[in-house]
C-alpha cells in the first residue's frame, strides 16, 4: 500500500517526538539541563559543561553545536567559542565549523521535507516570488555563501530561507561548509579574545583574506557551473 505525502510526513514527525522521548527516559536529567545551558547562554558555563565529558567532549560539543544549528537558536556564537577555549582556536573553529555545516543540513533536510510544498503553492501565486525562487536555483549557490559569510545574521533565518528556496542540496551544503568557516572563525576570535582578555588582530585579518580567497573561488566555481 502507497502511502500518502501527508502520512509519511505524520510518521516522520512522530518519529522525531518518540526520538526525543526516548532520550528523555533514558536520561531524564538530560533534556533539562541542555535547555538550562541554551536558556542561559554562558559561554564559560557551557565550555566547562562540555569540559565535564572528558574525553567524551569532542564528541558531545560536535553534536551539541549540531543540534542547536539544526534548531537555528540560540546563537552559534556560544558554541563556537566554549570550542575554542576548549579545544584551541583552530581545532574549535574546525570542529564548530563541521558541527554547525551539519545542522543547518539536516534542518535544510528537515524544513524543505515538512514546508517545501506548501511553499511551492504560495510560490506560484506570486510573480515576484516564482522570480525569486527561479533565482535560487541558478544563483542560490553565490547567494547561500555570501548570506552564510555574514557574522552574527541568525542561522534559522538562513535555514528557512534556504530549504523554501530552489537551491540544490549540494550546493546548499557545500555554500554553508565554505560560508561558515569565515563567519565562524570571526565570531569565535572575537568571543574567545573577550572572555580571556587577548587581543590579536592578525587573526581576524587571516580570516578576512581567507574569506576573499573563498569568494573568488565560489565566483569561479559558479561561473564554470553555468557554462556546464
Amino acid at each position: 500500500m502507497k502511502l500518502s505525502m501527508n502520512t509519511v510526513k505524520i510518521v516522520a514527525a512522530f518519529l522525531i517526538v518518540a526520538l526525543f522521548g526516548t532520550i528523555h527516559l533514558i536520561a531524564p536529567d538530560f533534556l533539562p539541563e541542555i535547555a538550562g545551558l541554551l536558556a542561559n547562554g554562558d559561554i564559560k558555563e557551557t565550555a566547562e559543561y562540555i569540559r565535564g565529558y572528558g574525553s567524551m567532549a569532542v564528541v558531545f560539543s560536535f553534536l551539541l553545536t549540531l543540534f542547536v544549528n539544526a534548531l537555528g537558536f540560540p546563537p552559534a556564537i556560544i558554541f563556537s567559542t566554549a570550542n575554542t577555549l576548549i579545544f584551541g582556536i583552530v581545532p574549535g573553529i574546525a570542529l564548530s565549523v563541521l558541527a554547525e555545516t551539519v545542522g543547518v543540513t539536516i534542518s535544510f533536510i528537515l524544513m524543505r521535507f515538512f514546508f517545501r510544498d506548501a511553499a511551492r503553492k504560495i510560490i506560484k501565486k506570486s510573480r515576484w516570488l516564482s522570480s525569486a525562487d527561479k533565482y535560487s536555483s541558478k544563483k542560490g549557490f553565490m547567494v547561500m555563501l555570501v548570506a552564510r559569510m555574514v557574522p552574527y545574521l541568525p542561522s534559522g533565518l538562513i535555514n528557512a530561507a534556504g530549504s523554501l528556496s530552489s537551491i540544490s542540496l549540494k550546493d546548499y551544503f557545500l555554500a554553508s561548509l565554505i560560508g561558515k568557516f569565515p563567519s565562524t572563525g570571526i565570531e569565535a576570535i572575537i568571543g574567545h579574545d573577550a572572555i580571556l582578555e587577548e587581543e590579536d588582530p592578525t587573526r581576524i585579518i587571516v580570516v578576512v583574506i581567507f574569506a576573499i580567497i573563498l569568494i573568488a573561488w565560489a565566483w569561479r566555481y559558479e561561473k564554470k557551473a553555468a557554462q556546464s
